[in-house]
């Protein structure tokens, strides 16, 4: 999963597709998960989904590759290099909106660290 290129005309479509995702992954855990309750444990399988830490770190990698790409195309516009000043700006817009939804993503997280910190023994 990634963050990548959120957006432009196909840019909807991805953020769908991802969404659909995360949402099959969910039932499938939620089904895992209820199968599993009166059954002894299994040995770990090797082919489930990627764990939270790899998709959290993708998605990062991902940003920050976006917000590389945009600052490498301002410079080249910068510089005087034939580059159309709207595929800088689309690029800066994506980087930005990337940075944005990473930022809420952790806000999130601490949020939710925090009430799970507060909770009673």
């Amino acid at each position: 999963m990634s963050i990548s290129g959120i957006g432009g005309a196909g840019g909807i479509d991805r953020v769908m597709a991802l969404r659909a995702q995360i949402l099959e992954q969910n039932q499938a855990l939620a089904k895992a998960s209820t199968a599993n309750v009166g059954a002894p444990s299994a040995a770990p399988q090797s082919t489930g989904p990627a764990s939270f830490t790899d998709a959290l770190e993708g998605a990062l990698k991902s940003v920050n590759d976006g917000q590389q790409q945009a600052a490498k195309l301002s410079e080249s516009y910068e510089r005087g290099e034939t580059i159309d000043i709207a595929k800088v700006m689309l690029a800066r817009q994506q980087a930005s909106v990337g940075f944005e939804a990473t930022l809420q993503v952790r806000n999130k997280i601490l949020s939710a660290y925090k009430d799970i910190m507060s909770m009673p023994v």
